[in-house]
């Protein structure tokens, strides 16, 4: 599975920040975490991938349970021949001793035959303690579109 580079120059939006921000937390950083790992979620890039998750954090795609991170690769390539994704909004949430951190916005690529396909929409919800991604739930349209083209 390939996927595209992001386009040169492409604008990250601001996130959404709700609650209040420890002192010290630079917002930035923690939305640049989760987005270098959505980039090598897509890219397949396992080791790019770990870096960021405690060893035991709980990843669900689409209702499915992943055993680690490494899994993320085959997941995508069980459904996608490429896919990248379309960033469209940064919600940052802070609670008493973890940050949501949340990417909206749409899926784009090839599914396996070859298919083009853009629009499908996505929402990525990432928690994290201390730095580390503890939690990450995806959700996306993805079953809902291979159903309707009887994939």
């Amino acid at each position: 599975m390939t996927t595209p580079p992001a386009p040169a120059g492409a604008p990250v939006p601001p996130p959404i920040v709700t609650g209040r921000a420890p002192d010290g937390t630079d917002v930035a950083a923690l939305v640049e975490t989760v987005r270098t790992v959505i980039l090598a979620a897509m890219a397949g890039d396992e080791a790019a991938i770990a870096r960021h998750f405690a060893p035991d954090a709980e990843l669900v795609f689409v209702g499915r349970r992943l055993a680690a991170a490494s899994e993320i690769g085959a997941f995508n390539a069980g459904r996608y021949r490429r896919v990248a994704k379309i960033i469209e909004a940064w919600d940052v949430a802070f609670g008493e001793t973890r940050t949501v951190v949340t990417s909206v916005g749409t899926l784009h690529g090839e599914w396996l035959d070859g298919t083009p396909f853009e629009g499908n929409r996505y929402i990525d919800r990432f928690v994290l303690v201390d730095g580390r991604i503890v939690r990450m739930d995806v959700w996306n349209d993805s079953a809902e579109r291979m159903l309707s083209r009887g994939a």
